[in-house]
């Protein structure tokens, strides 16, 4: 074919089509890869990968015996696990909407369908203060970090009324001295008349740890119509956990109760405080022979004397 001007127009109009179509399909295909590869395209950013909506402050402040709420809104999440880790420890608190803590004052808030994972604290304590860090499993780890602050609570306006004070007041549930066989679960309950008091239990002069080496030890409190109420649950006892365990609550008195850990099957006498000690058996056998024993002797003297009457008849 002869390539005359016209000719020679139309093939390189086909070849700029040909040639744009197939840039346009390298540059789509390129495209693709890009947001695969790192979760962004440039027509409105858009997230594939799990990411933290910053839209709540960093740092919280609440006073002791108040509930704090770390807020944590991850987006994207699909099938990845969101964790709170504590820093001061690397403590892995709670995973999704499992706790792995036997502080039962730590509980994760997750509306259904929502992209928040919030931690709940209750009853905040000075020793609760620090960085706590949201976590999300990606390669490599996200992660955003919280700053709890905790204040003291000002007990002036307390103090100046002695007839309150006197009356807030802990009390054990149940007996004041408890035996246990060893290997069975503690279970200590304590009731404080007045709402919303932080408590907590000391074995000996030692505050009870829930975070401790030991492990098995949990918590478990309650705000009640009357006051607050606290379980402590202690497992696999063993002689070591025998002792003096208080209960002290703040802005009230406190109380006590004294647990044994036994080896073998615990006496029934020794199960309560209040238990009524029957008589010792070997005592009441002793005293049913002797008894015998006069008896008999008696009827052998009463014979006695009938047998001589009888001869000297």
């Amino acid at each position: 074919m002869k390539l005359n001007s016209e000719n020679l127009c139309l093939f390189n109009f086909i070849y700029i089509v040909i040639f744009n179509t197939i840039m346009n399909s390298l540059y789509e295909f390129t495209l693709a890869e890009t947001v695969v590869a790192t979760g962004i395209i440039n027509n409105g950013i858009k997230h594939e990968k799990p990411y933290f909506e910053e839209i709540h402050p960093r740092n919280i402040s609440t006073a002791i015996d108040d509930t704090a709420i770390l807020k944590c809104v991850v987006k994207n999440k699909g099938n990845r696990t969101v964790s709170w880790m504590r820093k001061r420890d690397l403590h892995i608190l709670t995973s999704n909407n499992f706790l792995y803590t036997g502080d039962q004052r730590f509980s994760v808030i997750h509306p259904q369908d929502s992209d928040e994972w919030n931690l709940k604290i209750e009853y905040a304590q000075p020793k609760d203060a620090g960085t706590y860090e949201c976590q999300v499993n990606t390669e490599p780890k996200i992660n955003y970090a919280v700053n709890l602050s905790v204040r003291s609570v000002d007990l002036k306006n307390i103090y100046d009324v002695p007839e309150r004070i006197e009356a807030a007041k802990a009390k054990i549930i149940g007996s004041q001295e408890l035996h246990i066989k060893k290997g069975s679960t503690i279970s200590l309950s304590c009731t404080v008349n007045i709402y919303g008091s932080a408590i907590s239990w000391f074995h000996g002069t030692s505050i009870v740890q829930f975070d401790s080496e030991r492990g098995g030890i949990s918590l478990e409190q309650e705000k009640t119509e009357t006051g607050t109420t606290s379980r402590l649950l202690i497992t696999r006892a063993n002689f070591r956990d025998s002792g003096n365990y208080s209960c002290v609550p703040i802005g009230a008195l406190s109380a006590s109760v004294i647990v044994h850990v036994l080896n073998g099957e615990i006496p029934q006498a020794m199960q309560t405080s209040d238990a009524v000690h029957p008589p010792r058996p070997t005592l009441f056998i002793s005293l049913l022979i002797l008894s015998t024993f006069c008896n008999l002797l008696s009827i052998q003297h009463i014979t006695t004397k009938v047998i001589s009457f009888i001869l000297e008849r």
